[in-house]
């Protein structure tokens, strides 16, 4: 799979140096998934949830950051925000 775009992730991680080795797994990770369905991603992480339209938040360092991405059909992820659990709570995870 694509992802797009890392560098969100890298500035997230250099300022909340906790998050690095768990989003650079995740990264990792989803690079070679080779997802179809949401039930494909819930397989792999129990923890994620599953909005409408493709999109899912995954829960990062036991729920203290959260990652929003958006998973179309050509095999892409957009990473739409990446942020502490708290600023999570100030954003819609289905229109960010």
């Amino acid at each position: 799979m694509s992802i797009i775009s890392r560098k969100s992730l890298r500035d997230f991680w250099e300022s909340h140096p906790r998050a690095k080795d768990e989003l650079l797994a995740c990264f990792a990770q989803a690079r070679h998934a080779g997802w179809e369905t949401p039930a494909d991603v819930k397989s792999r992480y129990r923890n994620a949830t599953i909005l409408k339209d493709g999109r899912v938040v995954f829960n990062i360092c036991g729920n203290q950051f959260r990652l929003v991405t958006w998973i179309n059909a050509f095999f892409t992820i957009y990473i739409r925000f990446v942020g502490t659990h708290e600023q999570y709570d100030e954003i819609d995870a289905q229109t960010i």
